[in-house]
């Protein structure tokens, strides 16, 4: 029984690559443009606003190999939700027939949010920024860029189909086991996020201290 449980959702999700392929690439190469963008904005701040932005950064650093950050647990809880928020405003927005572009501005601005990021600690420390974006921003990363990813695209995918139902008036398939899967495939995303966020809260810390430790 499992087996075959397991087999059906491989075979759905294959299907569901498959039938949205074009999609996947648009929303993976837009999230690859707001990366791209975020690292350029880095060089148009001013001399000023690097060495502010630097100050605070030098200063979290320094807490985090001092363990002044909050602990573990309150760092899990604040990331997990604040993710839970975004995946719940996409979410809702998929149900929408006018959220698709704010969908997108969405994933637009996580990308953006990496890429500055990366970009910033590079310009500013070197291999050592390089290091240390290895290190607190890719882990989490590697689970949340794929969940973004689909998320968003399972959004625009449901959207699109309540906007051709708006105007053909009749819908191909039904519309509440459309609504069932976009809904539950957000949820075992939601998982994917609790990982990250455990991440985030509970290796990212230990291995931005190791780096600062090698450092010094």
């Amino acid at each position: 029984m499992e087996h075959r449980v397991s087999y059906n959702m491989k075979r759905s999700f294959s299907q569901h690559i498959q039938e949205h392929s074009s999609l996947y690439t648009f929303t993976v190469v837009l999230l690859m443009m707001g990366i791209v963008f975020g690292a350029v904005i880095v060089n148009s701040l001013s001399l000023m606003q690097k060495e502010d932005l630097f100050h605070y950064l030098n200063r979290f650093f320094g807490q985090v190999s001092e363990g002044e950050v909050a602990s573990a647990s309150a760092m899990f809880t604040q990331s997990f939700f604040h993710y839970i928020k975004y995946m719940g405003l996409i979410w809702l927005l998929g149900l929408s027939i006018i959220g698709v572009p704010v969908i997108l501005v969405l994933l637009f601005l996580k990308g953006m949010v990496v890429g500055f990021t990366v970009g910033f600690l590079v310009n500013q420390m070197g291999w050592q920024g390089f290091l240390l974006s290895f290190v607190s921003v890719l882990p989490q990363n590697l689970i949340l860029i794929p969940a973004f990813v689909l998320v968003t695209t399972a959004a625009v995918a449901i959207s699109m189909t309540l906007i051709k139902a708006q105007f053909s008036n009749r819908m191909m398939t039904p519309l509440m086991p459309l609504l069932f899967r976009y809904t539950a495939t957000v949820i075992i995303i939601m998982v994917l996020i609790a990982s990250a966020s455990f991440i985030e809260a509970f290796l990212s810390p230990t291995l931005i201290k190791a780096t600062i430790g090698i450092f010094n």
